[in-house]
């Protein structure tokens, strides 16, 4: 075996030793430390005083599409330019995978929208994401056309902004002692400078069992340093699961956030990653990042294909993890049943390619949460089933939409036959609305 391999094998064994042993203790949510402190309660409000000092734009996974890039960029100004009491964007960072395999023309052609539309005053940075490792000229191609190295610290407005890319592996990438050294050493040297300030930290794949999707689109090597340093707020891309989803920010020792996708939408059902239902394309998410000298961070995603916000997370002092509100217990706290209004109605029609549609009246989640999934049964006249799953609800699609909307095989239904649904909505934290049963003929 090649020993460079064996050498990165090793390294990667052991940062999953250590940052499963982390787990235990902090970082899995629901489970170490976080089982030791009482829930916080309501969620906290981003207060009228709040006046940031700084403010910054993250988006990732882009892959080649270039044009959600130029979109993101050209509403951060839009919705910025003119903002009071603080005014502009400070800076903009790409999370990586804006390729698809490497190649320098999807490196010029990204660095070109970039270039066409980010200011000369705006700090530009970009990090390498698993798909740009695919080559083997990464490095020379990223700072031929960024700029800076792959790893870098940029001091902006005070803050410490910290942009990691690791380093490839045998495979797409890994983080080898020497690249997990220098973020530990970079984290040390900002904290000595912080002054209370917020230490942001922004890299591709997810720390291991934080936000949602890091279970699989992770890298727990991340942990063991990311522990050592509580406080530090980091971004993070690579699973493409959604940012509207409340599980997409985390706190336990530090507070970790998932930037979502600017490509396409990947999810989960019942622990299984890899689900596409229907509208998981496009996806275009941005995160915005606001933070004052005192500590507070406000966190908001954006819609682009629908201009709306759609998630407002804010915390009041980034170094008192006593008051941290969005660990898992806390937020599972939060979070309610759905709940379905008094006049849901069902309804089934068969389209020109002979499948069916099954629409119904979309639950209610609680504030700030959302209805994840319905589990479905669909019954005869007669009283057999002729259908059952466990269908992902579309809330990562912004449409003002109030129905769900669920595609059936042309053979589930036969036209003209009368049927009983029964719908259960499942939240993100796992709490059940009541059993709805809809009559309706197909």
């Amino acid at each position: 075996m090649d020993r460079g391999l064996m050498i990165e094998i090793k390294n990667w064994a052991i940062g999953i030793v250590f940052g499963v042993f982390s787990v235990l203790f902090v970082v899995l949510p629901g489970q170490g430390l976080q089982l030791l402190r009482g829930t916080i309660g309501a969620l906290p409000q981003t207060p009228e005083t709040f006046v940031p000092t700084v403010r910054l734009v993250a988006f990732t996974d882009s892959h080649n599409q270039n044009d959600h890039v130029a979109d993101a960029i050209d509403a951060a100004y839009a919705l910025f330019d003119d903002a009071e009491p603080y005014a502009g964007v400070d800076a903009f960072f790409g999370l990586g995978d804006f390729s698809s395999v490497g190649g320098e023309g999807d490196y010029q052609r990204y660095a070109e929208t970039l270039h066409a539309h980010v200011r000369e005053e705006t700090v530009l940075i970009n990090i390498h994401g698993n798909h740009e490792f695919k080559n083997d000229n990464y490095r020379e191609y990223f700072i031929r056309h960024f700029g800076h190295d792959p790893d870098t610290v940029t001091e902006i407005n005070g803050f410490s902004c910290i942009a990691f890319s690791g380093e490839r592996g045998a495979t797409e990438w890994t983080y080898t002692a020497g690249s997990l050294n220098w973020l530990d050493n970079a984290i040390s040297a900002a904290e000595k400078k912080a002054d209370g300030k917020a230490i942001f930290v922004f890299q591709h794949p997810h720390p291991f069992g934080t936000v949602y999707g890091s279970s699989v689109w992770c890298d727990p090597q991340l942990n063991p340093v990311f522990n050592r340093h509580p406080g530090i707020v980091d971004f993070s891309g690579h699973s493409h699961f959604p940012m509207n989803d409340p599980r997409s920010i985390w706190q336990g020792s530090y507070t970790a956030v998932g930037c979502g996708a600017m490509a396409t939408f990947e999810l989960e059902d019942h622990g299984i990653p890899g689900q596409h239902p229907a509208g998981y394309d496009p996806a275009a998410e941005m995160c915005i990042i606001e933070a004052d000298d005192d500590g507070s961070v406000r966190i908001r995603g954006y819609d682009l294909l629908s201009d709306t916000y759609f998630c407002d997370w804010y915390i009041d002092d980034v170094n008192d993890a006593g008051t941290y509100a969005y660990t898992y217990r806390n937020m599972k706290a939060q979070d309610a049943a759905p709940v379905f209004p008094a006049e849901a109605q069902a309804s089934a029609e068969q389209g020109e390619d002979g499948a069916w549609v099954l629409t119904f009246t979309d639950a209610q989640a609680a504030q700030g949460f959302v209805v994840h999934d319905y589990k479905i049964k669909i019954k005869d006249e007669s009283g057999k089933k002729v259908f059952s799953d466990s269908v992902i609800n579309d809330y990562y699609v912004i449409d003002g939409d109030p129905c769900a909307h669920i595609r059936l095989d042309a053979d589930t239904l036969e036209a003209g036959k009368t049927y009983t649904l029964s719908v259960r909505a499942e939240s993100a934290y796992h709490k059940y609305s009541e059993t709805l049963e809809l009559t309706f003929t197909a």
